[in-house]
């Protein structure tokens, strides 16, 4: 079939070039041929970071440690919940979570905005990932922070490029390692010393005492910060293989504990790192929210300095790679997905790889996890209000009020540009919680703002989707195609078409009708700067 010139290069170039990990679009059948645990497996990968031991270490020293396992619990709750309907949908339809949020309450443009939040999210934990590998180099190696930095931007990139086959093979191969280095020493601390445990439940902390609503609701806006983690877990859900009567049970198991599970691990490591902080502070002092020191006073404890500090940099050393290599890809492609639709130019994943990366070290050398817990306070509030504004409009408008379209569109000329339903939602949650953030309410409710982004977002989705009638979902019903997407179960249809512009084969949900005659597929209309190949609104 011959290739239609009246698209750039770019746009050529673009569909080829995002086939080996479907940037931008719909991760085929043909292509996702792991099985359920091995997508978990890789996808779990990414939580061996060891930021929620600092997380958790930060709000035990400062508000004891009743407070922080119930701030823990808070959060963990409301991130699983919100989570669900997120990791369903895109193990289930094979989109990720951008690909989502457009037909979710955004809009085609309108979740470009969200995107930004995303972005902001890879770069930021990128750094701070980052920041505690050079830690690791520093009191292992004598490599300078400054250096350790470079070394842990770099390491991370030859991975990053070859995408989710390199990535797979690394996540299952270094888990077993990092698991044995994690759980071992821990374990022989409560073996040895069981009245430790006895002694940090009764912590207090620097501001604590008993019980406080405040002090739990501070403490869970620093973890609640993580909402955004379901975008990296489900840049890997996406490649679940279809739901089956023969692998339901394992497809299940793993989408909820890949999905909203990630959650669960999370919240043990933040209490584990209260606890860890606990036990040293009297000998590391204020570096006893530093990971390394953690894990170096354990290791010590059982181990002569020789082999302890070794072990602690090859721990730190996994830790890292496993999930800023996430990072760096979940960054990549959030960035690329933005920059191609606003511009309709595609200049290659790598290129936002790089930028993503370089952002990354500017904050470490910045030492930006000197105020990790500020950034990560105030950055909760669009985290939150981007996930749940999502997470409502499919779990309440899709399913419940039946006014958002049940199954999710993504395409250029599909949607409308923008969706008020998402958009204003999103923005009166952000704007209002981070108000109450920064006192505007006055002092008594500034704790409890990430509480109320969630409310907010849980409320003024399905509200405006009712106002609004739902007009402003879709722009048109019918794609120009006679064959559904859809199977009568649900399942993406897996029949083949051959776009007019790039002469290449995709499956059906990835495929629409051009104007121009023929079919044209998602990315290719993309990059149409012409918009001679998009259909005229129906509705």
């Amino acid at each position: 079939m011959s290739v239609d010139t009246t698209l750039p290069a770019a746009g050529q170039n673009a569909a080829r070039e995002t086939l080996e990990d479907y940037t931008l679009r719909f991760a085929p059948r043909s292509y996702r041929r792991w099985r359920p645990a091995v997508v978990a497996t890789t996808a779990l990968g990414g939580i061996a970071y060891l930021a929620d031991f600092s997380i958790g270490a930060g709000i035990g020293l400062t508000y004891g440690t009743v407070n922080a396992l119930a701030a823990i619990l808070v959060a963990a709750t409301i991130i699983f919940t919100t989570g669900l309907p997120l990791a369903y949908f895109a193990a289930r339809y094979n989109l990720d979570l951008d690909l989502i949020t457009r037909g979710s309450g955004f809009g085609y443009y309108g979740s470009v905005l969200t995107s930004v939040i995303f972005g902001g999210f890879t770069f930021i934990f990128f750094a701070t990932e980052g920041a505690i590998m050079a830690q690791g180099l520093e009191v292992g190696l004598g490599v300078p922070l400054w250096l350790g930095y470079l070394i842990t931007t770099l390491i991370v990139i030859p991975l990053v490029i070859y995408g989710m086959k390199a990535l797979s093979t690394m996540q299952v191969w270094t888990t077993p390692i990092w698991l044995l280095l994690m759980i071992g020493p821990l374990g022989y601390l409560v073996a040895v010393d069981p009245g430790s445990v006895g002694e940090w439940l009764a912590f207090t902390g620097s501001e604590g005492g008993g019980l406080n609503p405040a002090a739990v609701m501070l403490g869970a806006g620093v973890a609640l910060s993580l909402m955004a983690q379901i975008g990296e877990q489900i840049d890997y859900l996406r490649f679940m293989p279809p739901r089956t009567e023969r692998n339901k049970r394992s497809w299940w198991a793993s989408v909820l504990l890949a999905g909203p599970g990630w959650v669960l691990f999370g919240a043990v490591k933040q209490a584990t790192g209260a606890f860890l902080a606990f036990f040293i502070a009297g000998v590391a002092g204020a570096a006893a929210t530093e990971p390394v020191q953690q894990f170096l006073g354990i290791y010590e404890l059982f181990l002569p300095a020789a082999l302890a500090v070794p072990l602690v940099v090859v721990l730190v050393v996994i830790s890292q790679v496993k999930i800023n290599v996430t990072n760096a890809y979940s960054g990549s492609l959030t960035w690329t997905n933005s920059f191609t639709r606003v511009t309709r130019r595609y200049p290659g994943r790598n290129v936002f790889v790089l930028a993503n990366l370089a952002v990354a070290l500017v904050l470490m050398e910045a030492d930006m996890f000197a105020f990790l817990n500020s950034v990560l306070s105030f950055y909760a509030n669009t985290a939150i209000a981007w996930v749940v504004t999502v997470a409502a409009d499919i779990a309440i408008n899709k399913y419940v009020l039946r006014i958002s379209p049940r199954r999710p569109e993504f395409r250029r000329g599909m949607l409308h540009a923008v969706n008020p339903v998402g958009v204003l939602s999103f923005l009166a949650s952000a704007g209002i919680s981070i108000a109450m953030y920064f006192g505007a309410f006055g002092p008594a409710v500034a704790p409890y703002s990430p509480i109320a982004a969630v409310l907010i977002a849980l409320v003024a989705t399905p509200l405006l989707a009712v106002l609004t009638r739902g007009r402003y979902y879709l722009r048109r019903t019918d794609d120009g195609i006679a064959e559904p997407r859809f199977d009568a179960d649900g399942t993406p249809v897996d029949t083949r078409y051959t776009c007019r512009v790039c002469a290449q084969e995709y499956e059906r949900p990835d495929v629409l009708a051009s104007a121009r005659g023929g079919v044209i597929c998602s990315l290719c209309l993309t990059t149409d700067r012409t918009g001679e190949h998009v259909l005229p609104a129906t509705c």
